[in-house]
């Protein structure tokens, strides 16, 4: 199996999951732009940061007039799981220099990881690892810049009547819901969604910031208290 076999296999093998992406992707383009950052900046955001979560949330904090350090705050909190994904990949990419090392990060992403650790477990001795990464990576990252740039691009465009406000929760709901596989998740969902109601009215949005954390702890708390 050569590099080039293996970047087709992880093309191939992610593929369906790309075109899912498409509307998410529109929709963090088009959120920047209608939240007051500038186009090219927008541009910028989904090239740099390439985490549509953490994209959404900057964007409204940036938007509410918060301060710097909570809008960095609050998107690292919200992409802490790409940290225990990093964790779970590190062995399959030890003896990678750094800079194959610093790609793959960048690239990560939730369908990436999952498609590329499930066929890792199946072949535990598979030659080019990476390779077939970067197909899985790539197939994710290409579309996205393409429907962001869309997004940008015709977001100002678009009626403040269509209410795209109020698609950026719903699209964190429907990203989230189906990983809610077992009770401490479950927990932490719930916590997390009755704290930031009930801190709604704090400025620039903080709400879901200690919504966040409060989550955090409490699926924490409950995985400890089962064992």
């Amino acid at each position: 199996m050569s590099p080039r076999q293996q970047f087709i296999n992880g093309v191939r093998t992610v593929a369906p999951l790309a075109i899912g992406i498409v509307p998410f992707g529109l929709l963090c383009g088009v959120i920047p732009v209608n939240s007051g950052i500038p186009q090219d900046l927008s541009f910028a955001m989904s090239q740099i940061v390439f985490a549509g979560a953490s994209q959404l949330v900057a964007s409204q904090l940036i938007a509410a007039g918060a301060p710097w350090f909570i809008v960095v705050l609050s998107a690292s909190i919200v992409n802490l799981r790409m940290l225990m994904y990093s964790a779970a990949l590190a062995p399959h990419f030890a003896a990678l220099p750094w800079r194959w090392k610093g790609l793959n990060a960048y690239l990560l992403t939730d369908q990436s990881f999952a498609v590329s650790v499930a066929r890792y477990e199946q072949e535990p001795e598979m030659p080019f690892k990476q390779w077939f990464y970067l197909g899985t990576a790539l197939t994710m990252w290409v579309p996205w810049q393409i429907a962001a740039g869309i997004g940008v691009l015709v977001g100002r465009a678009l009626p403040p009547s269509w209410g795209l406000d109020f698609a950026a929760p719903l699209s964190f709901i429907a990203i989230w819901i189906p990983g809610l596989k077992d009770r401490p998740m479950v927990v932490a969902a719930v916590v997390a969604g009755l704290v930031a109601l009930v801190f709604a009215f704090l400025p620039y949005r903080l709400g879901l910031l200690v919504g966040a954390l409060a989550g955090i702890a409490a699926g924490y708390l409950f995985e400890r208290a089962r064992r």
